[in-house]
């Protein structure tokens, strides 16, 4: 997913997918912390950064073949 906002500042990029870190006013802080923990199970990584010329993208791995559950 990709924005053209302003970008995630660097103080805020280190904290993004932490539990009950949010930036909104009103926000809770759990959308990313969830999003995380699911592609996470699966075996994936998730990651954002900013983009040349403005905004900001999120964007997510997950393996082929998953693996064995123990």
């Amino acid at each position: 997913m990709r924005d053209y906002g302003v970008g995630i500042s660097e103080e805020v990029r280190e904290r993004l997918f932490e539990q009950f870190f949010t930036t909104k006013a009103k926000g809770l802080g759990m959308g990313l912390a969830i999003v995380r923990s699911i592609v996470e199970s699966h075996g994936g990584t998730i990651a954002a950064e900013n983009v040349e010329g403005g905004g900001a993208q999120f964007y997510f791995t997950l393996p082929a073949k998953p693996e064995p559950l123990a």
